[in-house]
């Protein structure tokens, strides 16, 4: 499946999230997951423009323990693909934070990681900071029961920060609840710039910094824009 992450980044790769229904068909989920693969390594040796697997990882929110064993081999075979053709690697974790870290050190991780939408707290981000990831903060940061997030903002460096939309879902305040787009991302934007309290100019430059540090540097062309 393709999708737009961050800006200007085409992803594509088998969610591993589709692995749950392995609860049921075991076999279709490995599958899934050979086919997803075939198509990765040849857009990998062919496209200069895809530059990231994922995302990938662990969803136990969803999952119950008779599907996981199945995203575990998925994320793994993920990590190995992104070492493999030195490609960022986008991370989805959802109550799997003591895992996700289990597989990365297993597997060894890859130069550049993106922990996708962060949902943890700042022990966590340090964690994941201490591998070299980016953490990519959505409109959960702005929720008022988000204080978990926003003290790993807190510990985030500027220059390993990333924001996204995760569109349609988790819309920044003050649009809780309705569709998201990417044009509400200002409002995580700014949200970020006042809890960080640096100058909004200077926090979009750097996320378009890190956001060509995170892929693997600038695309061989830009995107034209829209007048």
């Amino acid at each position: 499946r393709g999708e737009v992450l961050h800006r200007r980044l085409a992803e594509v790769m088998v969610d591993a999230q589709r692995l749950r229904f392995g609860e049921r068909r075991a076999h279709d989920a490995v599958d899934l997951l050979r086919a997803g693969q075939v198509v990765a390594e040849r857009l990998f040796q062919h496209d200069p423009h895809v530059r990231a697997v994922g995302e990938t990882g662990l969803d136990y929110f969803r999952t119950g323990q008779a599907g996981r064993p199945a995203q575990e081999v998925s994320f793994r075979a993920h990590i190995q693909i992104a070492k493999r053709h030195n490609r960022t690697l986008v991370i989805h974790d959802r109550d799997a934070h003591d895992d996700i870290l289990r597989v990365l050190d297993d597997e060894g991780v890859p130069d550049r990681v993106v922990m996708h939408c962060f949902s943890g707290d700042a022990p966590f981000a340090r964690e994941c900071l201490a591998r070299g990831a980016f953490l990519s903060f959505a409109g959960t940061v702005t929720f008022k029961n988000a204080e978990n997030l926003r003290e790993a903002l807190a510990v985030t460096p500027l220059d390993r920060l990333l924001v996204e939309t995760d569109a349609p879902f988790l819309t920044p305040m003050p649009d809780r609840g309705k569709p998201n787009a990417s044009f509400l991302i200002p409002n995580t934007v700014r949200f970020l710039a006042e809890q960080l309290n640096v100058e909004l100019k200077s926090l979009c430059e750097a996320i378009d910094r890190n956001t060509d540090r995170a892929f693997g540097g600038r695309w061989p062309t830009r995107v034209a824009s829209v007048s």
